[in-house]
Order: structure tokens, then C-alpha cells, then sequence
């Protein structure tokens, strides 16, 4: 019983280190060229646009109450 879960051990193991390094390139590759577009954009710019995402957004601002005068 021993020799057996040994053995599926290994094979867990043998899966796992072998299979990781073939799943985890793709998305190690997105993340570089991710990085690579972000920084060729200038803070200044992003700022900006965070901003203007900003102020687009936000709720309008509740209308005053009539006055009953």
C-alpha cells in the first residue's frame, strides 16, 4: 500500500513539475507584452486619462429642493 501511494505521489509530482512550465508560459508572455504597451504610454498621459474617466463617472449632483417661499 505504501509502495503504491509512492508511486502516485511520483507521478503527481512528475505531472506537476513537467506540465507547470508549459501553462504558466503563455501567461508569463501576456504579462511582459502587457507591460511592454503600458510603458510605452507616458504617465502624464495615463494620469489624464484616469481623470477624465474620473469626472465622467461621477453621479450628477441631486437637484435643490424648491423653496417654498
Amino acid at each position: 500500500m505504501i509502495r503504491l501511494i509512492r508511486w502516485l505521489l511520483l507521478a503527481a509530482f512528475l505531472i506537476t513539475v513537467g506540465v507547470w512550465p508549459a501553462a504558466a508560459t503563455p501567461i508569463a508572455l501576456a504579462a511582459t507584452g502587457a507591460a511592454v504597451i503600458l510603458s510605452l504610454i507616458p504617465v502624464p498621459v495615463w494620469l489624464a486619462a484616469g481623470l477624465i474617466a474620473w469626472w465622467r463617472h461621477q453621479p450628477t449632483p441631486a437637484p435643490a429642493p424648491a423653496s417654498a417661499a
